[in-house]
């Protein structure tokens, strides 16, 4: 969580007043904001203060700032950590006995996903087109096959499915490459949103949650935000979908669906 330094260094760095949000900041890896809104919310409130009245962080702060981040990479929304946290039947030793679990089971997931896309990126570099069990191995044991009849079975009567379906077959590798592009530089920028600590109902997810209602809607068919609201719900009840986007970062399904229905709210008003 920082980096190595004998025990005198440590013990002079922080000095008798703790450590500065600064220097939190760069040992965990977040930023001063993300500090300030754990402290707004109670999540991380830093034991001392300095005689200026500025934040200073025990080491009781920073072994409970470890486990916050242990958390919200396993994708823990912050309410959750803190119950989990100021559980006063909680041991610490079972806390890192079920972080240890948690975590075992997402390199194992992760391992798996990351083998499905190097082979999707060898085989798009040499030209091959997947079939519908490599492009879908990477969600598990269930048949692949059904995916293209189940959307069929689901929307093969509307105006949405005719409409995408007619503008796919247009497309040619160049729009495809631009289309994933894009898709890539969104999921980017929504991964720093939900690192820094931003809220569904803030302005910022609210328009990346709009920037993808419209990706969706120039590229494929016309998405009306009760549709997206639907959309948003599907990410998260659907594991395929959570997993696509949970790959991204940690719990960002639920963020994003969160803020699908805040923007959704937001034009509806």
């Amino acid at each position: 969580m920082r980096t190595e330094k004998g025990a005198d260094e440590v013990s002079h760095s922080a000095g008798q007043d703790g450590y500065s949000v600064g220097q939190v900041a760069g040992f965990a890896g977040v930023t001063v904001r993300t500090l300030h809104h754990y402290d707004d919310i109670g999540l991380l409130a830093p034991s001392e203060r300095s005689h200026a009245g500025h934040r200073r962080y025990s080491e009781a702060d920073l072994d409970r700032l470890q486990q916050i981040l242990f958390y919200r990479e396993l994708g823990f929304p912050l309410d959750e950590v803190a119950a989990l946290l100021d559980d006063p039947a909680a041991d610490p030793r079972a806390h890192l006995r079920r972080q240890h679990e948690l975590l075992t089971a997402r390199i194992e997931k992760l391992q798996k996903m990351a083998a499905a896309v190097e082979h999707a990126m060898e085989a798009r570099k040499m030209g091959i087109n997947l079939t519908p069990e490599e492009r879908f191995e990477v969600f598990g044991d269930k048949d692949p096959e059904q995916y293209a009849e189940e959307a069929e079975q689901r929307w093969g009567g509307t105006d949405a499915y005719v409409e995408s379906q007619r503008r796919a077959a247009t497309y040619t590798k160049e729009d495809w490459k631009r289309i994933q592009a894009e898709v890539d530089d969104w999921g980017r920028r929504y991964a720093e949103l939900v690192a820094a600590g931003e809220q569904p109902a803030g302005e910022a997810a609210m328009d990346l949650a709009e920037e993808h209602r419209q990706h969706v809607t120039r590229y494929f068919f016309e998405v009306p935000y009760e549709m997206h609201r639907c959309f948003g719900d599907m990410y998260v009840s659907d594991e395929r979908f959570k997993a696509f986007y949970d790959a991204m970062h940690p719990g960002l399904a639920e963020h994003l669906r969160d803020a699908i229905r805040a923007n959704a709210s937001r034009h509806s008003s």
